[in-house]
């Protein structure tokens, strides 16, 4: 499968990366339009709000001819004339309620938080829609729930167990008719601050632990049976057991690491599930790899060319642009033999990001 592709989202790059990595033409819309977006895409339109992305889609169609849609985060459900290249909308749809999500995870008898009768606390509360954890937090009385529903604006919402243990997640590939592959376990590294504690950092591939390969036996058994086609990931915490809590039915954020540590390209196997092929067995490993997001910690303007600090960095801002405080800057990599020499790696280069940056 070759031809052309437009890859459509919140943020894309990684996804056209990939893409182009695997012999496709790529354009992209996309609400950042980063500079390295450009190095891997013909060409590209930026939106602001995601009200704004079917109208992007619309001007970019009106000068290509593309063969397949591929989504990203904000653009699981979008209907549209080009065929999907992954999940179709009307399969993705109940993965993007997380309320539909729990029933579905509860029906195959997976663990998962229970529901927290009203009023009954400590409990983690979370919009039923959107990704990123961003807007999960602890809540433990009625006020702090006040308090969440305000600076939210009162979205839907439901309240889970707390349960102890680490952020993970598992990619897989699923050809839509049963059957699936887990390719990775990954743990996620969460921003941690008190107002945004869950809110998704980067992550580190594989996530070598006990109970990551019960975790990714999980995984297979939920994508198989998910009616997803291609990549799709599943995010778990990893405690004493693990407990499913969302599926994403699209490219995961943990693609970059995924590859790196697989020697793989992703978006191969992801056309290759779409048609049916899926790998036989579990894929070996090429090393460690880990990646973190730098946001900035005040309001601030790029006035370095970033670029040079490739290929230690991606998702790299345009000179000259302009970054609000607790927004993100830069995607930072690490690698390693080991999950030492990889966060060795990373925080080395982190502190050179920021050396650069002054």
């Amino acid at each position: 499968m070759s031809g052309s592709v437009l890859v459509c989202g919140f943020s894309t790059r990684h996804v056209a990366q990939s893409a182009h990595s695997a012999g496709y033409t790529v354009y992209a819309v996309d609400h950042f339009c980063d500079q390295d977006l450009s190095w891997y895409s013909r060409d590209r339109v930026r939106f602001h709000e995601l009200a704004d992305l079917p109208g992007a889609i619309d001007e970019i169609c009106s000068r290509h001819h593309i063969d397949w849609l591929v989504p990203t985060s904000g653009a699981e459900l979008l209907p549209g004339k080009i065929p999907f290249l992954g999940t179709p909308p009307e399969r993705a749809q109940r993965f993007m309620d997380k309320t539909l999500t729990q029933e579905y995870l509860e029906s195959l008898g997976i663990p998962v938080p229970k529901i927290m009768p009203r009023g009954q606390y400590p409990a983690m509360i979370k919009p039923r829609t959107g990704s990123g954890g961003w807007r999960n937090r602890i809540i433990r009385d009625n006020e702090e729930l006040a308090c969440w529903l305000e600076d939210f604006d009162y979205p839907p919402y439901l309240v889970q167990e707390v349960v102890p243990g680490t952020a993970a997640s598992v990619c897989c590939v699923a050809d839509g008719a049963g059957n699936a592959r887990a390719l990775a376990a990954n743990r996620q590294i969460l921003r941690g601050e008190e107002c945004e504690k869950f809110g998704f950092s980067g992550s580190m591939t594989p996530y070598q632990c006990e109970g990551a390969m019960l975790m990714m036996e999980i995984a297979e058994k939920i994508a198989g049976a998910s009616g997803c086609q291609g990549t799709l990931g599943v995010d778990f915490v990893l405690g004493d057991e693990p407990w499913a809590i969302e599926v994403n039915p699209r490219f995961q954020a943990t693609l970059d690491t995924v590859e790196a540590s697989l020697g793989i390209n992703l978006f191969s196997m992801h056309a290759d599930a779409c048609r049916g092929v899926l790998p036989c067995n579990r894929l070996p490993l090429s090393g460690f790899a880990a990646r973190k997001i730098l946001f900035a910690d005040r309001d601030v303007r790029i006035r370095e060319d970033l670029s040079l600090l490739s290929p230690m960095v991606a998702d790299i801002p345009w000179p000259g642009s302009f970054i609000e405080e607790g927004h993100a800057i830069i995607s930072v990599f690490g690698w390693g033999s080991t999950s030492g020499e990889a966060i060795a790696s990373l925080d080395k280069h982190m502190k050179r990001v920021r050396q650069y940056m002054g």
